[in-house]
């Protein structure tokens, strides 16, 4: 996930992800993990280029 999403915005995607894996897969929530990485467009490829140039 590129830079810039607010905290309420990542609240409400691990809220939906979590409820999509425990329906799935008829898990606990308690099993779901989420780990959120931010990564710079500078530091993203696509396709053989850089994020940041396109």
């Amino acid at each position: 996930m590129h830079p810039g999403r607010t905290s309420e915005q990542k609240r409400a995607f691990v809220r939906e992800v979590t409820r999509v894996v425990v329906e799935t897969l008829v898990c606990p929530p308690e099993s779901v993990d989420i780990v959120i990485t931010e990564v710079s467009r500078e530091d993203w490829a696509k396709a053989g280029k850089l994020v940041a140039d396109k």
